[in-house]
């Protein structure tokens, strides 16, 4: 009885994944059926609804006061709140990502989507040889590789799938169809962003994900772990690396910004400062969420302190 009990369990637990995953793919499909713009509204009132009842809705406010210490805390409240909404605008985004991306260069007037530093994506487009580009999770950053392939950039993006494979399949499926080649977040996925690199091809890299073996660095002032993965990129390749990101704009508009490369330290050799690099990607993300910081999702642990003892002690 003891052996069929613990099968039962086992296949309940791999039915509970595929049930879940099933379960977000039919509320996405009811959505699809409401107006987009209807649509991002609404969930973005549930997710201030709904946010603030999760348990990561403390790590927000906790890393918004280590981030913002000089901020009241209604202003930090604020920017969760802000947060929160801006999740759940994103979520509706995935079912309308096709509609939403109108950009046209050759259409008068604004449409929902616009480009700043069209002259970097031509230049990247015309490159001889490989290059990076980084952005972080702010706005819907799902939209910049979109964008890429609307310029006719080859561009490898690297992602981490949810815990859920299910999910995860489900996702990838989308990504793929719209935002070209995917590489999953594993123990062989810097050999693939290389091959990519080595063909003289693009890679795609968010750098703002918690990392907890990395290079020592600072976000806000508050030390971090960095993920040195791009710097070693670089150090390896000597490749340009473009910032890009996405930014909210007022009724369901986005701006999606591409930055000249950035210049690259190094050391009294020449040889690429791999720390210093790290520390540059994080002053970038840090002055764009400065800038927005109700469109970045603070509910990361970046700082990886979900089991602190400072973090325990914590009352919102």
């Amino acid at each position: 009885m003891k052996g069929l009990a613990l099968r039962i369990g086992a296949n309940l637990r791999k039915i509970w994944p595929w049930f879940l995953a099933k379960l977000v793919l039919f509320g996405l499909t009811l959505l699809k059926l409401l107006p987009a713009d209807f649509a991002l509204n609404l969930m973005d009132r549930i997710a201030r609804r709904l946010g603030p009842r999760q348990k990561r809705h403390k790590m927000m406010l906790y890393n918004l006061r280590r981030a913002f210490p000089e901020m009241t805390e209604e202003e930090r409240v604020k920017i969760a709140m802000d947060s929160w909404g801006s999740m759940g605008r994103m979520a509706a985004e995935y079912v309308y990502l096709d509609k939403l991306f109108d950009f046209d260069p050759a259409r008068e007037g604004k449409g929902r989507v616009e480009v700043s530093g069209i002259p970097l994506f031509l230049e990247i487009r015309d490159l001889k040889g490989p290059f990076i580009v980084f952005t972080a999770h702010t706005a819907n950053f799902e939209m910049l590789p979109v964008a890429g392939n609307a310029f006719g950039l080859s561009v490898t993006v690297l992602f981490r799938p949810p815990n859920n494979p299910y999910m995860a399949e489900m996702i990838h499926d989308f990504r793929a169809d719209r935002m070209g080649s995917l590489v999953p977040s594993h123990a062989g996925s810097s050999f693939a962003l290389a091959r990519q690199l080595e063909r003289g091809g693009g890679v795609g890299v968010l750098v703002d994900q918690k990392f907890s073996k990395g290079a020592d660095t600072t976000l806000f002032g508050v030390p971090v772990k960095t993920n040195p993965l791009l710097a070693k990129l670089v150090r390896q390749f000597d490749c340009p690396v473009y910032p890009a990101r996405c930014i909210r704009l007022p009724d369901n508009r986005y701006r999606l910004e591409l930055e000249p490369a950035l210049a690259i330290p190094r050391k009294a050799t020449g040889e690429v400062d791999v720390n210093a690099t790290a520390q540059l990607l994080n002053d970038t993300v840090e002055r764009w969420v400065r800038e927005y910081p109700g469109q970045w999702l603070w509910y990361h642990d970046r700082w990886d302190i979900k089991f602190s003892e400072e973090y325990r002690n914590f009352v919102p």
